[in-house]
């Protein structure tokens, strides 16, 4: 399965959440390949903390890739592994569109704020125009950095709701610190020491809608 962690808005948080994936992926068995294709390398950064904090090494592979070679090299890298998890940058570059023709599934994180909500109509296009190429192309949108009080929440994912391109997922990743000092440490949230509950339930919670967890155990056992 290959799964782009992208958007048009920069800070919504898709690093954090693709670096999650990879490792939850890894640690549940899986051989995970994760693409940074941002040109901060934000995800490539982060696994050079994990190799270095980690005496077992980060667990998975990671490389950086940018342009045509996003399509390219994942087409020719995937079949090497069980998961291909590809980090793209906040904006609508030749990398993110190399990467919506080559993969499944599209999942974009959304901050409630009324700047990163405007930039559903962008998504919405990009979105279709890569099913041009790609029509088994599966979008998803949810939550992230979500506010504990008020009705910017729920008012996000209306606006997201009535976007027939995109699915909304309800596993909203709320704004908590446990996430930057996680980060700050090469470790998913799940790992943290010790643990925010509430961050780990919810990262959970996100990676179940994506992954089927019976599923992988099934393909362990077999």
């Amino acid at each position: 399965m290959i799964t782009v962690i992208g958007g048009t808005k920069g800070g919504s948080g898709k690093s954090t959440v693709a670096t999650n994936l990879a490792v939850m992926l890894a640690a549940s068995g899986r051989d995970v390949l994760l693409v940074d294709a941002d040109d901060q390398e934000t995800s490539m950064d982060f696994t050079a903390l994990r190799n270095e904090a980690r005496t077992s090494g980060a667990g998975y592979t990671c490389v950086a890739l940018t342009g045509k070679a996003v399509f390219t090299e994942v087409k020719r890298l995937a079949p090497k592994y069980q998961d291909v998890i590809i980090d793209t940058g906040g904006r609508d570059t030749e990398s993110q569109r190399a990467a919506l023709m080559v993969c499944d599934t599209y999942l974009v994180p959304f901050a409630p704020r009324s700047f990163d909500v405007w930039t559903l109509d962008k998504v919405a296009s990009l979105v279709e125009e890569a099913r041009t190429y790609n029509p088994e192309l599966k979008a998803y949108a949810f939550i992230n950095r979500a506010e504990t009080r008020g009705n910017e929440n729920a008012e996000a994912a209306e606006l997201i709701r009535a976007k027939p391109a995109l699915e909304f997922i309800p596993a909203s990743l709320a704004n908590r610190k446990a996430y930057a000092h996680a980060a700050a440490a090469g470790l998913s949230v799940t790992e943290l020491k010790p643990q925010d509950a509430k961050a780990t339930e919810e990262m959970g919670i996100l990676f179940g809608y994506l992954f089927n967890i019976q599923k992988i155990s099934e393909l362990k056992r077999a």
